[in-house]
């Protein structure tokens, strides 16, 4: 009795270890389709609605990002494109001199945000060959008004007036013309070419700089509203002074925006391959 005891214990555990088999391998199995359908879905192909060109082919180049920034100022998630109507924008050092004598000034922005680079048009580009590296890429465009709006805050002294202020910031760049000259190095990711940027140098050029400060000086609004004034009226001068300050900004949105699309679909899926026909349209 003992014995057959002893056998249908032991038929019993060889069953439940099938079972646990069972149960781990399919366990396993579910595993290795998500991550089959997670990589492939990591693995984004430009869509079939955007147009394709042959490398070097700038014209068409340029007309496609065209395209592509005309539909689709809310982003596309499929190329890793974010919003380009909304845009937000790190906080940002604008001006720091050091305390000393009787004119100096600091001066940060927090919580920005721009607006109008929907309506940029892209006149002219270089490089995109068969090697991104062989040469530098450079991008030209045109935005007939960026709008920045953000939060600042203000301290500091102009002889015997006192700033120390916080408050809401807007500046309108008009006609402004910028080139994104960008160095790129690939990365290869299942036998594909990613890029990633290193460097991107921007040059911006404008026609026009208004700016407006509220609450410069909050107990005294014709103050606030003077020095306004001598702002927008010297705005050349102010530029020049706060140009390289503001490039490190563009530069920081630029790479922000073009950096996803290229770690997301690979540079040789955004051309079309010797045997493709490029669609008209």
């Amino acid at each position: 009795m003992c014995n057959l005891c002893g056998q249908y214990k032991c038929i019993l555990l060889q069953h439940m270890v099938h079972i646990e088999v069972n149960r781990n391998m399919r366990i396993v199995f579910v595993v290795i389709i998500i991550l089959e359908l997670f990589i492939a879905c990591k693995c984004q192909t430009l869509p079939n609605f955007i147009r394709k060109c042959r490398f070097g082919d700038l014209k068409c180049i340029m007309e496609s990002m065209n395209a592509v920034i005309k539909r689709y100022p809310r982003g596309l998630a499929a190329m890793g494109m974010k919003p380009i109507d909304i845009v937000d924008i790190k906080d940002s050092e604008i001006w720091n001199n050091a305390e000393v004598g009787g004119v100096w000034f600091k001066f940060k922005l927090f919580n920005q945000v721009n607006y109008g680079f929907e309506n940029a048009t892209i006149t002219g580009i270089k490089g995109f060959g068969r090697d991104p590296t062989a040469s530098t890429m450079e991008i030209h465009g045109q935005i007939p008004s960026l709008i920045h709006k953000g939060g600042y805050i203000a301290n500091g002294r102009v002889w015997l007036i006192a700033l120390n202020a916080t408050g809401e910031s807007t500046s309108d760049f008009q006609n402004l013309r910028f080139t994104l000259k960008l160095k790129v190095i690939p990365e290869y990711r299942n036998n594909k070419r990613y890029l990633k940027i290193y460097e991107l140098v921007p040059i911006v050029n404008i026609s026009r700089w208004i700016v407006w400060l509220d609450t410069l000086f909050p107990d005294n609004m014709d103050l606030t509203i003077t020095l306004n004034e001598v702002l927008n009226a010297n705005w050349l001068e102010f530029w020049n002074e706060l140009e390289p300050a503001f490039l490190s900004v563009f530069s920081s949105v630029f790479t922000g925006m073009i950096e996803d699309i290229f770690h997301q679909i690979s540079y040789d899926d955004m051309f079309l391959k010797d045997n493709e026909t490029e669609i008209n349209y």
